[in-house]
């Protein structure tokens, strides 16, 4: 006999207290925000009890349009739906299946899935059905993850700042901790379920030892407390030198018995208090952190030591392959893949090598990372960044769906119909440890992500985690209409604007393949003439070795060869500056200015080219937004038309700005019709920004 549990009017959970934003156009409710609380108090029930499932049934409740029909929240294998064609398999541990249905003689949309967990996103997914315009008289949704770890990594610091963040203060109030949990992490949560995220490193990859402490693993402890019910695991970073700083050891060396013994110890501890803790992601010998190189050991004896102490509690081990030294003057690109490749198959079980989208770091545009597809043995999970490091920080709209959906489309060359796609979901190599992780643009702004339109790029990271094959304009209207509401002007109008935001950023910083022409430390605003850095690949010359006769890093054989690290076919294409896609051409070749174009342009003519188009981009998004202006609240409408303000002037600085330096290396005129810098290349070099925000020195 089926147990049926109906949501009473007057339940309540604390989990859910600040759901409903205070203003309700704020940006605080994100594309979960007022337009959903409908207030129907459609009837729902369930055939049992957990936590998950009262957060499940709440949200459809609340937020169902009037005259739906009644909602069914069963697991996959609960009696009641016996005569219910549903394949388990498919399911997996966190799919979901929502379908109109007669149980038990009653019509009914049931939600179902193997787990609680599975239920809480078919809730979601109906939820985001109806939001985006799906019709209500003919549901039949079925989904489950591609990839099993979909993951937020948090540079925040134990005092609060966040590295690379653009949105304020984080978000966890470490002092307060474990005894105040405030009610916007539950919102934190709920925000990351509703799009398939399910875990979460709480601390910065340039870890303190602290972090491991008592008193800190009793603050992650609780908001591993709040997290569960969301089905989110939390993840801490490690700093390898914790045995000697927090441990009282001598050494930090993976191979020594008494460092993997305190490191077990460690585990053991952790676990006591967070029984489900994910494991650990490791940064390690880059940009001066410890590691097993320290010791002469490599990346996988660290690595390894650390998926033993873990194992036992089936916790992983993310281990970065950023590795930032100044051990290969030739190419900082190179670097990775030389210390990595030669690896595979070295790793334990439960490691994953964690790769940036990239060869160097996260640049508006970068070719994929030749790691994907080198390492069949070792399961990769691509890590991206969602905060906007290099993209404007949170005041350039700078959509970023398009970028992932690049990378993760992206062929591999190393076998037929290999893409980056089906090496981080593991179906390239059979692997069962797969995922995709992203480095969040979450602060304690009202608004979590410092803008409207950056929160587009928290849930599209979120959505193409779960599945990569998603169009990235498809979620763009999907965000939007859940954050703007149906009409189709501003639908259609956001929804361009977003489509070729980021290309604008690509063509204003760094056209046709440049990169790292940022501004030291920082990274605000343009700096391609600094080259009085103590090491070589500190300054942007290095990347873009420009002189009187060309500009560009020649990365074929003629260079540093890094083309090599690709798969022959890829390989192939990117050696010929003829064959090299336009937006990688700088990356991969160094050309004469007056090289010619396959449309006729010379060099120059087509970066001046992208450099006004870009301007001119950013103008007309600003031009559209304006006709939006009775459309859309005041309060996010004016925001964002002063962040677009922001953006269209420091688009034409960045564009003066490098034409004036650019012009001062090869000494030619501007072609026809391109205006002059606004000011000589001496006052743009005079500009200092020392307390940017997201700055770690």
């Amino acid at each position: 006999m089926m147990l049926i549990r109906r949501l009473g009017p007057l339940w309540t959970c604390a989990a859910l207290a600040l759901a409903s934003p205070a203003l309700a156009d704020d940006g605080y409710g994100l594309w979960l925000g007022s337009a959903r609380e409908q207030g129907a108090s459609v009837p729902v029930d369930w055939t049992s009890d957990s936590p998950t499932l009262r957060i499940a049934a709440e949200e459809l409740r609340r937020s169902l349009p009037a005259g739906s029909r009644p909602v069914l929240l069963a697991r996959a294998d609960d009696a009641a739906l016996a005569g219910q064609r549903i394949d388990r398999q498919a399911l997996g541990t966190e799919g979901y299946r929502v379908q109109h249905a007669t149980i038990g003689g009653r019509a009914v949309t049931l939600v179902t899935g193997a787990t609680d967990l599975g239920i809480l996103y078919g809730a979601f997914a109906l939820l985001r059905h109806l939001d985006s315009g799906g019709d209500p008289a003919n549901i039949a949704l079925a989904s489950a993850p591609q990839t099993r770890l979909r993951i937020l990594n948090h540079w925040d610091n134990l005092d609060g700042v966040v590295e690379r963040g653009y949105s304020g203060q984080s978000l966890w109030d470490w002092w307060t901790l474990p005894d105040f949990k405030d009610p916007r992490y539950a919102d934190y949560a709920r925000a990351n379920a509703s799009i398939g995220i399910n875990g979460t490193v709480l601390n910065n990859v340039n870890a303190k030892a602290e972090s491991l402490t008592a008193p800190y693993i009793a603050k992650a402890a609780a908001l591993a407390d709040v997290f569960r019910a969301y089905g989110i695991k939390v993840y801490l970073s490690a700093r390898f030198s914790a045995p000697i700083e927090i441990g009282g050891l001598k050494t930090a060396d993976p191979r020594d018995p008494a460092v993997a013994a305190w490191w077990k110890a460690k585990a053991d501890e952790i676990y006591r208090a967070i029984p489900d803790f994910g494991g650990f992601l490791v940064k390690a010998n880059s940009e001066g952190q410890p590691g097993p190189r320290d010791y002469g050991a490599s990346h996988a004896d660290g690595a390894n030591m650390l998926a033993s102490a873990v194992k036992p509690h089936g916790g992983i081990v993310m281990w970065r392959a950023f590795v930032y030294a100044d051990t290969d003057p030739e190419d900082r690109a190179k670097q990775a893949y030389t210390e990595f490749e030669p690896l595979d198959g070295q790793f334990a079980d439960n490691v994953l090598v964690q790769v940036k989208n990239g060869a160097i770091d996260f640049q508006p545009r970068e070719p994929f990372h030749p790691l994907f597809g080198a390492m069949p043995k070792t399961p990769l999970i691509a890590e991206f960044q969602i905060t906007k490091e290099y993209l404007g920080f949170a005041t350039h709209l700078a959509y970023l769906g398009p970028m992932f959906e690049e990378v993760l489309d992206a062929p591999t060359g190393a076998r037929r119909g290999e893409t980056v796609a089906s090496v981080i979901t593991g179906k390239a190599d059979g692997h069962t440890l797969s995922g995709m992780a992203g480095v969040a643009n979450i602060g304690r702004d009202r608004d979590w992500s410092g803008s409207t339109f950056n929160q587009a790029n928290w849930y599209v990271f979120g959505r193409l985690a779960w599945d990569p094959g998603l169009s990235s304009q498809a979620l763009a209207r999907e965000w939007a209409v859940q954050t703007f509401g149906s009409d189709p002007m501003v639908i259609g109008t956001v929804v361009a604007m977003m489509m070729r935001s980021r290309e604008a950023v690509v063509d204003y910083t760094g056209p046709l393949g440049l990169a790292h022409l940022f501004a030291t430390g920082h990274h605000y605003g343009p700096g391609p003439w600094v080259s009085d850095l103590a090491r070589p690949e500190w300054n942007p010359v290095y990347y873009h070795r420009a002189d009187r006769n060309g500009i560009g890093f020649d990365r074929t054989r003629t260079g540093s060869n890094a083309v090599a690290q690709y798969a022959p076919p890829i390989a192939r294409r990117y050696a010929d500056p003829r064959t090299t896609p336009l937006e990688d051409l700088l990356w991969f070749h160094h050309l004469p200015w007056d090289y010619r174009l396959a449309d006729g342009r010379t060099l120059w003519e087509e970066m001046v080219r992208r450099y006004d188009r870009g301007v001119a981009e950013v103008a007309a998004m600003r031009a559209q937004w304006a006709t939006l202006k009775s459309r859309i609240d005041a309060e996010r409408w004016t925001k964002t038309d002063t962040f677009l303000a922001i953006q269209q002037r420091e688009a034409r600085w960045w564009r003066d700005a490098s034409l004036a330096y650019w012009m001062s290396v090869n000494g030619l005129e501007l072609p026809a019709g391109s205006k002059a810098p606004e000011h000589g290349l001496e006052h743009y070099k005079q500009l200092r920004f020392p307390y940017a925000p997201g700055n770690p020195h």
